[in-house]
């Protein structure tokens, strides 16, 4: 920042645990330049100091505000039309949830979800003296999507539907910032959370893509217009865009695994990268039992438990359905799109230790999809393979 070298970068880390209780408030942190964070029943509130710049997509006070007092975050367990809030509307809604933290409603401006606020996340860095904080709780196990996927609804007379599963992000940065910045701030952020989906190979529920989020996300974003440090660029290249995009990372992972154990441990499953293609046991099995002959429902069920959390298996699976990706992208041709696959699949005898070759002439068939073609080849194995006793 600033123009100096970031090869002595100074960074700083830590989950921030309870530290203060007053009032049935609990006190989750305090920025270096004064901002306080509480959580109170259903809402987590940053409490500002004067002189703060904010932009959020709030219905209450959204867009670019001065003078504001109060950014929230604000749980609720409804599904719905907009109308059937409390007030009749999310802004009046969102007004009501202000007045009961004690803050004025014209001073404040707030965030909806259904996540519960006992998995929030908060994540700091800093870098000579210029500190960014994330906030973030977030779910999207029930309504992750994928830009650009099949819309829910269409929005008439300005009414949304509520919809449950949202990943909401409150940004606390400790420099001053123009309004032009502050809103690319928000990008860096956004592109910060799709890069924890992509890590972690989060499945739209409305597509067969990676999520880039849920439909429902909100962020705000806050600025401190009495700090020393006046900075202009907030994006990717700058130090500030890399606090940011660190923190958001970090807060949205930890955020997501504490409210619906959405983990890399969790990923580790073949069934798991299958689910948004629509493949589960039931898929498999239909083409086992189809294979003809003796096959124990029971037996084939645990030896393909066994599979599925088999690292090579996962590793071979997460292999196979990039190339389908690929293809559908246009990324790479069809047919050797499906040669490469094709080999991948004749090498999963050896993954999970078979010592009997399948017959491939009958199971794999060039004219049927990959993903046809991977449900046999599995269903084969499961049927045949005996873990620990191999062959």
């Amino acid at each position: 920042m600033n123009g100096e070298t970031i090869a002595d970068s100074n960074d700083t880390y830590q989950e921030y645990e309870l530290q203060e209780h007053k009032n049935d408030r609990t006190m989750l942190f305090k920025s270096s330049s004064g901002e306080r964070i509480f959580r109170c029943a259903s809402s987590i509130f940053v409490q500002l100091p004067p002189q703060r710049s904010v932009l959020s997509t709030s219905w209450l006070n959204g867009g670019y505000r001065e003078g504001l007092e109060c950014v929230f975050n604000h749980t609720i367990s409804f599904h719905g039309d907009e109308e059937e809030l409390k007030g009749g509307s999310a802004e009046s809604h969102l007004s009501l949830a202000a007045e009961e933290l004690g803050f004025n409603p014209a001073l404040s401006t707030g965030l909806l979800t259904a996540a519960n606020m006992e998995k929030v996340s908060v994540v700091t860095h800093s870098f000579r003296g210029v500190e960014v904080t994330a906030v973030v709780t977030g779910g999207i196990d029930v309504n992750g999507g994928r830009a650009g996927d099949p819309a829910s609804y269409f929005q008439e007379n300005g009414r949304t539907r509520m919809v449950g599963g949202t990943i909401n992000t409150i940004l606390l940065i400790g420099a001053n910032l123009p309004e032009y910045s502050l809103t690319r701030a928000v990008m860096t952020a956004t592109e910060a959370k799709t890069v924890a989906l992509q890590e972690l190979m989060a499945h739209s529920r409305y597509s067969s893509g990676i999520a880039t989020g849920s439909g429902t996300d909100m962020i705000a974003v806050i600025a401190d217009r009495t700090s020393p440090f006046n900075l202009t660029d907030s994006g990717k290249h700058s130090k500030l865009g890399e606090l940011i995009g660190r923190c958001v990372i970090e807060a949205t992972k930890e955020a997501l695994a504490k409210q619906s154990e959405l983990n890399p441990l969790s990923q580790r499953n073949m069934f798991v990268r299958l689910e948004r293609f629509g493949i589960d046991e039931k898929a498999i099995w239909k083409a086992a039992a189809s294979m003809g002959g003796d096959c124990s429902k029971a037996r084939f069920r645990e030896s393909l438990k066994e599979m599925s959390t088999d690292p090579s298996l996962v590793s071979a699976a997460s292999s196979v359905l990039h190339i389908v990706d690929e293809v559908s992208w246009g990324l790479m041709p069809e047919n050797p799109g499906k040669k490469a696959a094709f080999s991948i699949m004749r090498g999963l005898p050896a993954m999970v230790g078979m010592k009997v070759e399948p017959p491939f002439d009958r199971l794999i068939k060039e004219t049927d999809s990959i993903l046809d073609n991977w449900i046999r080849v599995t269903a084969w194995i499961a049927r045949n393979v005996e873990f620990g006793n191999p062959g």
